[in-house]
This record gives structure tokens, C-alpha cells and sequence, in this order.
């Protein structure tokens, strides 16, 4: 008798938990976007504001692939993040989600995208960064900003996207909560005089930038500046003038600490950094961040 009680005591406990996860997995930590105006107040910089995280090309973790709704989505079980997420063409014109030219890195086919229809890669499987072989697919842009609406902020990288492109599939005004990425004053003129519903992210990591940023004529609460990977005393004053001005300042830690080999190596130094007061992260590994950008 006093077996079969702790064999029901067992199962139950296993089912108990089971469930705890499968409510956890469902409750997101959301960022709810409606309009440019939320979209200009969430990225306005304010003293003591919280760092925000930004997972870079969608955030990854063992099991999650890069890139992936799957990624982005258990991300936000852990804790409120953007994305920073690589739109690319495929040989029939369908703006996939890809950061490489070939497939062969983060899945289980071969051969560029640009030279593939969206049929054929929609046959592939993602692959986690460990390499493991997963069951998710490769998503199109259009189902990725449709999953992300009242959830998250998107920051879309270029990935040889015609800039008319950009401007045609937003100008409608139905994704309120994008962030276009610019590689160059000309690219952000560019959608500034055709998009009034979309933020920029700027790389301004110098005066000589900031002067040709102004020269655009773009008002200040329509960007966040790409200022390095580190914070560092060299764009100290640079910072408080954007600042002075509304602007975040963006952190990106791909290059640096990111590539640490272990976890607790970049939580050490992730630490380090939040002591610093940056506003904005970008990280290949935003769940790590959990409990600590307060």
C-alpha cells in the first residue's frame, strides 16, 4: 500500500511539473507596439530606464535555431526582448529569414538562397548552433512580423532587400513595430522621405558620424544609435549629447563578449557591462540575460 501511495505521489509530481513547464512556456513576456508613437516612447531614453535586450539574429539556444520564430518565442518565455532578424530573397523574390548567403551553416540543405525558390527551402530544417539537427523551418519574413505583432519589436537587418522593397511591403502602416537598420546616411534618408510609421537603428560612433546624421535633416526621436560593442569612455560624450537629445544608445555584444566559450564566462562579463548602464544590448544570447538587466 504504502508503495502504490508513492508511485501516485511520483506520477503526480511528474505531471505537476510538466504542466508548470507547459504554462511557463506559454506565458510570454510581451512588448506591445500599436503605433509610431508607442514605438518612439518605448526607444526614448530616459535616466534609470531598465536595459533593454535585443536578441541578435532572433536569439538562440541549444535546441532554438537562429533566425527561427521558435527562438524568438522561447526567448520571451524568459524574459521581454527584441529581435534583430535577417530578412533575405529567395530566387522568386519571398523574403526569407537567413543571415548566411548558403543554407548549408544553419540547415539541412546546400546551395544559396538567391538561387533556390521559396518552395525548396521551405523543405529544409533549421539547425541549432551546436549543429543538432531541429524540426523547425525556415520562416518568411511575413510570418514572422504576423507572429510578432503585440509581442515584440523588430529590428530588420538588409540582407541585399532592394530598399523599395522595405518601403513597399511597410508603408501600410500594419506592422507598427519595426526597426530598419541602415548602412549608410543615404539608406536612412532614403526611407525617411518615403516611411513616417518605422524607427531607425544608426551606426553614430563619432562625431564625424553624428555630423552626418545631422546633416540628414532626420529628427533625433526617429533613431537609436549603434554607438559600439562595449561601453566604453570614448563615446561617453557622444552618449550624453544623444541623450540630451532622447536618444538609446545600442550596445552590440556579438562581437565581443559574446564569444566567450562558456556561459558563465559571458554572464561574468555581461555583469560587468550592465554595471555600466548601457541602454540597449544586442546579444546572440538574450535568455542569459534573465534576472539580471534590472
Amino acid at each position: 500500500m504504502k508503495q502504490s501511495i508513492e508511485k501516485i505521489l511520483l506520477v503526480c509530481s511528474i505531471l505537476l511539473f510538466f504542466v508548470i513547464e507547459v504554462c511557463a512556456q506559454k506565458k510570454l513576456h510581451t512588448i506591445r507596439v500599436r503605433n509610431m508613437s508607442e514605438l518612439q516612447q518605448f526607444f526614448h531614453y530616459e535616466d534609470g530606464k531598465p536595459v533593454i535586450i535585443s536578441g541578435h539574429r532572433g536569439g538562440m539556444l541549444p535546441g532554438y535555431p537562429e533566425n527561427s520564430i521558435e527562438a524568438m518565442e522561447k526567448t520571451l518565455s524568459l524574459l521581454p526582448s527584441f529581435f534583430e532578424i535577417d530578412p533575405r530573397l529567395t530566387k522568386d523574390s519571398v523574403m526569407i529569414l537567413m543571415h548566411d548567403e548558403d543554407l548549408k551553416r544553419t540547415t539541412n540543405m546546400k546551395g544559396k538562397v538567391s538561387e533556390l525558390t521559396y518552395e525548396q527551402i521551405s523543405k529544409a530544417r533549421l539547425k541549432d548552433r551546436q549543429g543538432n539537427l531541429t524540426d523547425f523551418k525556415v520562416p518568411t519574413l511575413k510570418e514572422v512580423l504576423d507572429w510578432g505583432k503585440d509581442k515584440t519589436i523588430f529590428n530588420l537587418d538588409n540582407k541585399k532587400i532592394p530598399w523599395s522593397m522595405y518601403v513597399d511591403l511597410l508603408k501600410s502602416g500594419d506592422y507598427p513595430n519595426i526597426v530598419l537598420s541602415v548602412r549608410s546616411m543615404e539608406e536612412a534618408l532614403y526611407y525617411y522621405e518615403r516611411l513616417d510609421n518605422v524607427m531607425f537603428c544608426v551606426a553614430i560612433k563619432s562625431d564625424a558620424d553624428l555630423k552626418a546624421f545631422q546633416a540628414t535633416g532626420i529628427p533625433y526621436n526617429r533613431i537609436i544609435a549603434y554607438v559600439g560593442d562595449a561601453v566604453s569612455d570614448k563615446t561617453r560624450e557622444l552618449c550624453d549629447f544623444l541623450h540630451r537629445k532622447g536618444v538609446m544608445c545600442f550596445y552590440s555584444f556579438p562581437p565581443t563578449f559574446d564569444k566567450l566559450k562558456t556561459d558563465e564566462e559571458r554572464i561574468r562579463a555581461y555583469c560587468a557591462e550592465l554595471i555600466k548602464r548601457p541602454d540597449i544590448i544586442e546579444t546572440d544570447y538574450p535568455a542569459l540575460f534573465a534576472g539580471l538587466q534590472q
